[in-house]
């Protein structure tokens, strides 16, 4: 499985963060996630409008010490 591990902070009080993520088939490589991020973090950012993406990353889930899927 790839993960693409995404920060997000409140709009009205940037200090209050989450790591999320969102999980691939294993079919996927890190660059193939990297390059289709974009679209996948746009729909989430839709469905969250009070939320900003401050980062994000793509790799194996067991290279991020915190998991959290959405």
């Amino acid at each position: 499985m790839i993960a693409l591990v995404f920060v997000t902070c409140l709009q009205t009080s940037p200090t209050v963060c989450e790591e999320r993520s969102l999980l691939f088939s294993e079919q996927m490589t890190p660059m193939a996630c990297l390059m289709n991020a974009q679209p996948h973090l746009a729909e989430w950012r839709a469905q969250h409008p009070n939320w900003k993406i401050s980062s994000f990353r793509c790799g194996r889930p067991e290279q991020f010490q915190k998991h959290k899927t959405v």
